[in-house]
């Protein structure tokens, strides 16, 4: 597996970018990350138990920690801060973006939900 050598936060567009020694880069947005987290509160405790999470069009990232060599914890303005995602897992995310997001988008659609916060 190649290795990670760039994790950057780029506040302004609340986007991480992400590079890794064979050459392959991406540009992960927060929303996206937080609708992907591998946290059970989204990916659930099982088969078939999988949250989709409306209303983080503007969700922004806090704070990137480090989880040993192997990952880091994202702190959503949300206050989201559980699931480490894993230099593995992040690696997925990018490679399958397109498809996920597309399916993220159909299952909003599905059950009525948007992106949009709910307004108050």
């Amino acid at each position: 597996m190649p290795k990670l050598t760039e994790i950057r936060l780029t506040r302004a567009d609340q986007t991480l970018h992400l590079a890794w020694d064979d050459g392959v880069r991406f540009a992960l947005p927060a929303e996206y990350l937080r609708v992907e987290s591998p946290s059970a509160e989204v990916q659930g405790h099982g088969p078939g138990q999988r949250v989709t999470v409306p209303g983080r069009r503007h969700v922004g990232i806090m704070r990137i920690e480090p989880v040993g060599h192997y990952g880091v914890r994202l702190v959503f303005d949300d206050l989201h801060d559980t699931g480490i995602y894993g230099w593995d897992f992040l690696r997925q995310l990018g490679e399958e973006q397109a498809q996920r997001w597309a399916a993220y988008e159909a299952a909003l659609a599905a059950k009525g939900l948007s992106r949009d916060p709910p307004r108050r």
